[in-house]
């Protein structure tokens, strides 16, 4: 499959030049490994991969014993792989390098030396046990790799052509046509039901079968709650609840999620390690409140109150019907024909939550309730900085009759109001200065 992330390690090749290694963080099954194969099979003259989740005892103990000897060491990797290493045209493949922190903190002595290029993969590479005892490596670059995009899973399907039309009509905000509208939007459907974990998008692109690529998120979701179980095992039961309790939280008309909900008598101090070990397993993407709104949105971004979306939509639509069978999911129907209720509608706003994250925005929104009078009370789904400005984003149904938090807040806040965007199933709009677009361009936000 086409990634857009390989065109950002050909970059780091070229501009590195063997002064730094490169990490590709990203959830369990998103690709790591096989862009990374791809990548060194195509642009090095050799290569070897370690997996670290696999390696035999006899290369671990090449990390312990033979690293104060590079050449000793060298040899003996090029040996076992039966491989031969050219110098500035061959890679070296860390997999999984999380496994196996003392192999990652070889990387500054690594590139030190000069010899070869290197290349990391992993997950929850900055939990406290993945890091403990080591001396993180400065000559380490970092890039993020999520599920397919919508982009990538139309190149997927042998749609090259759609998108750059789809990016014109946008900055020219004019609307698409209801043909051509109707058959992106038709591509769009697939792709939120299906979602863009690449076993999953190979298993439907097999006949178009969505059974099938249900069949691969199940396992996805199993194997995830596997790593609950086994990586995070001082509190498995609270990443559990918060997990499990996802879909639940997401189907209420207000998103926040709620502790109470899960643990009647849970304080979020007490949950607060279980967010952060889906987020940095990147199995969720984690937006929240911002307080204050202001360009830079972090810096009264309350951490207590937050939404918890999942980091594939796919995974979403699987994760809602977990317990029965494929075909009592009622929501691929719902998705494919246009009839999603409102409960239903979080389908779509965590997509465009999964479309930002990818896009490289942080997720926050903006919340307020008050008791007193209610008419001040505003919920606006997502805030992204842009132009030293701040745009809000909105998810409405087809058939929404006002957008009353949108007009309180840009009335309360007009001096730091960018744009203002609607994003819903139909053609592009505009109207009394708020920008509507269908959901398919949210990836140029």
């Amino acid at each position: 499959m086409k990634r857009k992330i390989y065109d950002k390690l050909i970059e780091w090749k070229k501009t590195s030049n063997g002064s730094t290694a490169i990490l590709i963080n990203g959830a369990r099954r998103v690709g790591k490994s096989y862009i990374a194969k791809q990548f060194a099979e195509n642009e090095y003259k050799s290569y070897i991969i370690i997996d670290f989740g696999i390696a035999p005892k006899s290369i671990l103990d090449l990390f312990l014993y033979d690293t104060s000897d590079l050449d000793l060491f060298f040899a003996k990797l090029s040996a076992f792989y039966s491989t031969i290493l050219y110098k500035r045209e061959s890679l070296i493949v860390f997999d999984e390098v999380q496994q196996y922190p003392r192999a990652r903190q070889l990387i500054k002595y690594l590139v030190e030396d000069g010899r070869y290029d290197y290349l990391e993969t992993g997950s929850l590479i900055r939990l406290k046990k993945n890091v403990k005892d080591i001396i993180i490596p400065s000559e380490e670059e970092h890039i993020e790799m999520f599920p397919l995009d919508f982009e990538e899973f139309l190149w997927a399907l042998g749609d090259e052509a759609t998108v750059p039309l789809i990016r014109t009509c946008f900055e020219k905000r004019v609307p698409l046509g209801q043909t051509l509208h109707r058959k992106i939007m038709n591509d769009f459907r697939q792709y939120v039901l299906v979602g863009g974990m690449p076993q999953s998008v190979m298993a439907y692109l097999d006949g178009k079968n969505f059974e099938a690529s249900d069949i691969v998120k199940r396992r996805i979701l199993n194997l995830y709650r596997d790593d609950v179980a086994k990586f995070a095992s001082e509190y498995e039961d609270k990443v559990f609840l918060i997990f499990d309790g996802i879909v639940g939280e997401l189907s209420k008309k207000e998103k926040k999620y709620k502790i109470s909900n899960i643990d009647k008598t849970g304080r979020f101090r007490t949950y607060e390690n279980s967010f952060a070990w889906l987020n940095e397993a990147m199995i969720v993407n984690n937006c929240f409140n911002v307080t204050d709104p202001n360009v830079g949105l972090a810096l009264t971004a309350d951490n207590t109150t937050q939404k918890c979306y999942m980091a594939d939509t796919g995974l979403l639509v699987t994760q809602a019907f977990m317990d029965n069978p494929f075909i009592e999911n009622k929501l691929y129907q719902a998705i494919l024909f246009d009839k999603l209720n409102i409960n239903e509608g979080m389908i779509m706003e965590n997509v465009v939550a999964q479309m930002l994250r990818s896009n490289g925005h942080k997720l926050y929104f903006y919340s307020k309730c008050d008791k007193i009078n209610r008419d001040n009370n505003m919920e606006i789904d997502f805030l992204i900085a842009e132009n030293k400005k701040i745009s809000l984003i909105e998810v409405k149904s087809n058939n929404y009759n006002s957008h009353s938090s949108l007009d309180k807040f840009r009335k309360k806040f007009s001096q730091k109001i960018g744009n203002s965007y609607i994003l819903y199933s139909k053609d592009v709009m505009v109207k009394d200065g708020i920008i509507h677009l269908p959901l398919y361009m949210a990836m140029f936000l």
